[in-house]
C-alpha cells in the first residue's frame, strides 16, 4: 500500500522522526536536517520523501513542485513567509528527492506546504501536503 514505501523509508533511515502527510495517493514524509530539529537563523535542509500508491518514490523530476512555508499560527489568506526553490538531492538509494534550503528566523510552529503536479500529466494525482515543524533556539 501507500504507507509501504514511507515505512520502508523509516527502516532505511533509523532514529530519525518524521510526519507522514497523505493526499489522493500521493504520501510524503518530511525531513530536516540535523534530526528533524532546525534551529531559528541557521540554514537547514528540508526534504520531502514522496511516494505514489504502491510505494514508488516520486523524484523532483517527474513534479512540478512548490514550496511554501508559512508561521503559525496563520490566517487562511496569509502570504507565504517564503517559497524557497525545491533542488534534488539523493538520500540514501533515492535519487532526485525534492529539497530546499531553509533559514527560520524565530523560535515557533511553522508550515511547510508542498504542492505538486506530474509533469507527464499522468503518473500522479496532484497533491498537497502540510507539514508543521517547531523550531528550537538557535546558537
Amino acid at each position: 500500500g501507500l504507507l509501504g514505501g514511507a515505512i520502508a523509508l523509516f527502516v532505511a533511515l533509523p532514529g530519525l522522526a518524521h510526519q507522514v502527510e497523505i493526499d489522493r495517493a500521493v504520501g510524503g514524509t518530511l525531513h530536516v536536517e540535523p534530526n528533524d530539529t532546525p534551529r531559528a537563523g541557521e540554514t537547514t535542509t528540508a526534504w520531502f520523501a514522496l511516494v505514489k500508491k504502491g510505494g514508488e518514490p516520486i523524484p523532483l523530476s517527474a513534479c512540478d513542485c512548490r514550496l511554501a512555508i508559512y508561521a503559525l499560527p496563520r490566517a487562511a489568506e496569509a502570504e507565504p513567509m517564503a517559497t524557497p526553490e525545491l533542488q534534488p538531492i539523493d538520500v540514501g538509494r533515492d535519487r532526485g528527492i525534492p529539497s530546499a534550503e531553509v533559514t527560520f528566523p524565530a523560535i515557533g510552529l511553522y508550515e511547510l506546504a508542498i504542492e505538486g503536479t506530474p509533469k507527464d500529466k499522468s503518473s500522479f494525482e496532484p497533491f498537497a501536503l502540510r507539514f508543521e515543524i517547531a523550531v528550537a533556539a538557535g546558537d
